[in-house]
């Protein structure tokens, strides 16, 4: 994977531009994760990760077309994505501010005294799609039925049956995938800048 991103980002310094939709889906994933890490739930209620990172993609791409932006190696260059989006972030924030500090909720929404709901609260909710949409992106199309066959429940032999794998396919797949998991959030915890309260 960092070898295909390597030559990948060698044709985008070339300048390239149609290795710059395979770089965008290469790290919109993980941008995306950074963005919804920030979010409260009154923010994504406002705008969507992916509206931001399109966003800072779009003015990524001017400096590359424009001013022949150049990255050295893919560190610097996911650093910089980092950067862009965050700062693309903050200005979707600012732009919502004011809206969310003069909401009012409607008259009658609260119902004290209800027990609390079994469903699964709207963070944890968005900490499973967060994790699912990084999965995904991790994960090449042709696996793509194993991992949802994989959250579904289902056990190796059936996943094995209903992909047309062995078993121990399935199994090494799913190895690989969890050490593509722990790689990215490893590289997450490289380019999160300290939390702010502004968000």
């Amino acid at each position: 994977m960092n070898d295909a991103l390597d030559t990948l980002l060698e044709r985008l310094t070339r300048g390239e531009m149609d290795a710059a939709g395979e770089v965008y889906r290469t790290f919109e994933p993980v941008l995306r994760v950074l963005v919804r890490r920030r979010l409260s739930p009154r923010l994504r209620a406002k705008f969507d990760s992916k509206d931001v990172v399109q966003s800072a993609w779009a003015d990524v791409l001017r400096g590359f077309r424009a001013d022949g932006w150049r990255f050295s190696d893919r560190k610097h260059l996911r650093a910089y994505l980092a950067r862009v989006t965050y700062n693309h972030l903050g200005n979707f924030c600012r732009r919502h501010a004011f809206m969310i500090e003069h909401e009012q909720p409607l008259a009658g929404d609260e119902q004290p005294g209800l027990p609390p709901s079994a469903q699964p609260r709207p963070s944890e909710l968005a900490q499973a799609d967060e994790l699912w949409e990084l999965l995904v992106g991790l994960c090449p199309p042709a696996h793509h039925q194993l991992l949802q066959l994989k959250r579904q429940g289902f056990p190796l032999a059936e996943i094995a049956a209903q992909t047309g794998l062995h078993e121990s396919s399935v199994r090494r797949i799913l190895y690989d995938l969890a050490r593509r998991l722990a790689a990215a959030r490893s590289d997450l915890s490289d380019v999160v800048p300290a939390e702010s309260s502004s968000t």
